[in-house]
């Protein structure tokens, strides 16, 4: 068994409910607030004395939000805004049979959550992120463990065989079941191989390991592949994996920062390790790209984007993804990504879309997760954590599913070398 960071084991890493007279006057607020949003909204959201608001009718399936407990609900809330909701969901303050599609309808409405005359003082309301948590060199090690070094028999739980922790790409995303994930997960890293041009004879450099899958995918068209990661837990599994594919001799892995990788590569890939980055850094890691990318070679990477005005409303605010998951991330939005690589002698040749295919992949996740409560415990993960994650799967699930979020596989070359 793998060894588990001690701190994802406490169940008292949330904050305590916010008190006091400021306290009660956010709280007021954000009641107000709520229950204005909600009221139109096609939820039901019921409270302990009976309330209930919603815009269905009383004889509507509609997704069920079960406030339990609304003194610390909207506490929470006001105190921290969304970190707060998802601090209360964890805390148990309020919860859902199924807590994907509440999230999806808020995430469908989130410009009328919260009025734009109060959305003008987010970064005054809400905190900004810790300096100990920007991507600079000091922290992205820290930040990288924090969350992929947590136990790689946690992420064997629901993960597919593959070990694939990013987007499938299914055959018909409508009939995505456990049974074709592992071929859907290879069906897209064949894609993003095919978009690089991968082949034989190839060097590839891979930006983010993951647990090795697209290391052997590469290494069997007969690519010599070097692929670079700061998880340690990741970097054992995968070149284990490696190894009982026969490659051990074509791929090789190193605990090493993108910013320090040298040399000249035909191909280079990335699987949503852009996500990682933080925007203050992205110059820094198209500057690589670019200086590392041989002449006539391209990039090949695949990254969640988010629009471009939500990404600007939100990069210099915390957000609870930040907080609990992805300490020092930030979703780039494709205009960002394009204007950053116009800096560079890089421009971007394609896209392919498919945040359809995400929703599955999460829900597929979620699913496994939720049905291995017994084993999750038996790693010594408590009750605080399983919710903090089923809050984040189904968070995430939901940005897809509303179309608030996307996907993409985009191929970079410089124009000038091709033929």
């Amino acid at each position: 068994m793998t060894s588990i960071c001690p701190e994802a084991l406490r169940g008292d890493l949330l904050p305590r409910i916010p008190t006091g007279p400021y306290a009660r006057l956010r709280a007021k607020g954000a009641a107000a607030l709520f229950r204005r949003a909600v009221h139109g909204l096609p939820l039901r959201v019921e409270f302990p004395d009976g309330d209930v608001l919603g815009a269905g009718s009383a004889t509507e399936l509609l997704p069920r939000m079960i406030i339990r407990d609304p003194v610390a609900f909207f506490a929470r809330v006001g105190g921290q805004g969304l970190i707060g909701f998802g601090e209360s969901y964890t805390a148990g303050e309020w919860t859902s049979p199924d807590p994907a599609a509440v999230l999806t309808v808020l995430a469908g409405h989130i410009s009328q959550l919260i009025p734009a005359a109060l959305q003008r003082f987010r970064s005054v309301l809400l905190p900004s992120a810790p300096a100990a948590e920007l991507g600079d060199r000091a922290n992205t090690r820290t930040n990288i463990e924090h969350h992929y070094d947590l136990s790689n028999d946690l992420f064997g739980l629901f993960l597919d065989e593959t070990m694939t922790y990013s987007a499938a790409l299914f055959a018909d995303p409508e009939a995505a079941s456990w049974d074709v994930l592992a071929d859907a997960q290879r069906r897209k890293i064949d894609r993003l191989l095919d978009a690089a041009g991968v082949r034989s004879g190839s060097r590839v450099l891979e930006i983010g390991t993951g647990w090795g899958e697209l290391c052997v995918r590469a290494a069997m068209r007969g690519a010599a592949v070097r692929s670079v990661t700061l998880s340690g837990r990741q970097l054992e599994l995968a070149r284990t994996r490696v190894a009982a594919a026969g490659f051990a001799d074509s791929v090789r892995i190193e605990l090493c920062d993108y910013r320090d990788v040298r040399g000249e590569y035909d191909a280079i890939v990335s699987v949503e390790m852009i996500e990682a980055v933080g925007y203050r850094y992205w110059p820094a890691y198209f500057e690589c790209l670019d200086a590392r990318l041989a002449p006539g070679g391209r990039v090949a990477l695949q990254a969640i984007t988010m629009p471009h005005d939500r990404m600007l409303a939100s990069r210099n605010t915390y957000t609870w993804i930040q907080k609990y998951i992805f300490p020092g991330g930030l979703l780039p939005s494709t205009e960002a990504i394009e204007r950053t690589a116009r800096r560079t002698r890089l421009r971007v040749r394609g896209r392919h879309c498919f945040g359809e295919h995400y929703a599955h992949t999460l829900r597929l996740w979620r699913e496994r997760f939720d049905n291995s409560a017994t084993e999750v415990t038996a790693l010594g993960f408590d009750g605080t954590f399983r919710r903090l994650w089923q809050f984040y799967l189904a968070y995430s699930e939901a940005g897809f599913r509303s179309g608030y979020l996307d996907v993409q596989q985009i191929v970079l070359d410089r124009p000038e070398e091709q033929p």
